[in-house]
């Protein structure tokens, strides 16, 4: 008899806290709430007063309905969320199963009408007006969802990300700087300022925060080979070389890595450190008529015409392209005229993997820095024919 007086006054308890939360939010979602717990309170009464006997399985949805729904619902807005909002984002989620887009949007907008202070509804919305294309309008949904929850960090980057993508560079720059200072391990956050600021050319910049990251991501290989980029392009080739290195020892299959060491070897006249890192690179299909093209230098350098030849039609062959260069090479005036010239179903044919832009400016600098420091010079031409005449003079014998 005690314990249902317990339970019944307990009931009543959570009826009226209930009752004036709706009162006091104006939310007509808690009458529901308010008419479960009145029948169980009703029927806990009666079960109480007459000495009704009752199953087991009725007594537990009284006391589930009475006492454990309501103090579920105290506890679930203590942390911050309410019941309107339970209720619309369980619908949501409905419709998100359903796949029915505009029923999920319409109800989130309604949501967002009812309880500004919605996190997850303004999330969501932004979500699917990003999706939609409507960037600025999903940049402002995000902002108000990072207000509500200060550690949404991926929000925070998608922020910046849009802002960049919408050519407000600066803004992203700011928005990247400000998270990376609050989660300084947040390596896309990371790569994408470092990206940001590589394409605008302000490498040094770059060069800190990519060493920051560092200190958090000292087994990522892509930090390493990023830095190798940077200083690629500070002109600082044996930094570039180190950090290149790192970054393959990290990560075998880093063609790309390779390729790059392949190019500063040849900087430093380097043949032989060159053309190991090229037969590696080669396994990559976005470097391997590349590779096959400076395979094909290192042969004429050596004075191995008939290698040349060989290794210049494979690069052609792969990308046409490589034909029009060599025929602006000096080095390949000896043998361009034996090379197979590329058929019109091969110019400009190329569904290979693409190298990133970063990735294009950092190897063309690297060209045009070989090109410019000439280590293959008139000199250079001289002494490959006159190979080229003691090997007639031999066969001669």
């Amino acid at each position: 008899m005690i314990e249902r007086i317990i339970f019944n006054i307990l009931a009543f308890i959570l009826f009226i806290i209930v009752f004036f939360k709706m009162v006091k939010k104006n939310d007509t979602n808690y009458i529901y709430i308010l008419v479960v717990q009145a029948v169980g309170i009703l029927v806990g009464f009666i079960y109480m007063i007459l000495h009704i006997e009752l199953s087991l399985i009725i007594i537990v949805i009284i006391y589930i309905v009475s006492i454990v729904i309501p103090l579920l619902l105290i506890y679930i807005e203590k942390k911050g969320t309410n019941l309107t909002e339970i209720i619309y984002i369980s619908l949501v989620k409905i419709y998100e199963k359903r796949k029915e887009e505009e029923n999920v949007k319409s109800v989130l907008l309604q949501l967002v009408e009812k309880c500004p202070q919605s996190y997850m509804a303004h999330k969501k919305l932004a979500q699917i007006y990003e999706k939609e294309g409507k960037k600025e309008t999903a940049i402002e949904e995000y902002v108000r969802a990072v207000e509500l929850n200060s550690k949404d960090f991926t929000s925070y980057f998608t922020i910046a990300k849009l802002l960049n993508n919408t050519n407000k560079k600066e803004n992203a720059i700011q928005m990247l700087n400000d998270l990376l200072k609050r989660k300084p391990d947040f390596y896309e956050a990371t790569d994408l300022l470092g990206t940001i600021l590589y394409e605008n050319e302000r490498f040094k910049e770059a060069t800190n925060v990519y060493l920051e990251a560092l200190k958090y991501n000292k087994t990522n290989y892509e930090i390493y080979y990023n830095l190798g980029m940077i200083y690629t392009r500070l002109n600082d080739f044996q930094s570039a070389k180190q950090y290149y290195e790192k970054a393959a020892d990290l990560n075998s299959l880093l063609y790309n890595a390779k390729y790059s060491l392949a190019q500063i070897a040849l900087m430093y006249n380097e043949l032989e450190e060159a053309e190991k890192y090229l037969e590696e690179a080669m396994q990559g299909e976005e470097n391997e008529a590349g590779s096959y093209y400076y395979l094909a230098y290192i042969a004429i350098l050596k004075g191995k015409e008939d290698k040349a030849i060989n290794y210049l039609n494979i690069a052609i062959e792969e990308e046409s392209n490589y034909y029009e260069k060599a025929q602006k090479q000096l080095a390949f005036k000896l043998i361009i005229e034996k090379v197979n010239k590329p058929t019109k179903d091969k110019i400009n044919r190329n569904n290979k993997k693409q190298l990133s832009q970063k990735e294009k400016s950092s190897i063309l600098h690297l060209e045009n820095t070989y090109e410019l420091v000439g280590i293959l010079n008139k000199n250079d031409l001289k002494a490959i024919k006159k190979i080229k005449k003691e090997e007639n003079e031999l066969e001669k014998e």
